[in-house]
């Protein structure tokens, strides 16, 4: 049997699944976050499940910050802005 790793709270993957997930663009952080929720984590909509944590609003400033890394940095962004629009740009008038 394969071992299973955490990689967010009730989210496991296989360790050769874990390992590959670290190894993609953004990926770096896999499984070093597995008290998160999965809900909590903007890297499942950028495509790397288990990265980019948004819990906490410093979190989320990081993951702004970094999105760049992701395979679909736009979709980083948006999970931010959902759960913390306050982070949105402003609209220059």
């Amino acid at each position: 049997m394969k071992k299973k790793v955490e990689i967010a709270k009730g989210q496991t993957v296989t360790e050769s699944t874990a390992k590959l997930l670290r190894q993609r663009a953004g990926g770096s952080n896999v499984g070093k976050y597995s008290g998160v929720k999965k809900s909590d984590f903007a890297g499942t909509a950028g495509g790397v499940p288990g990265s980019f944590p948004i819990n906490t609003l410093a979190r989320a400033k990081s993951a702004l910050k970094l999105a760049h890394n992701a395979p679909n940095p736009q979709a980083i962004k948006n999970a931010v802005y959902k759960k913390y629009p306050q982070l949105k740009p402003k609209n220059p008038e």
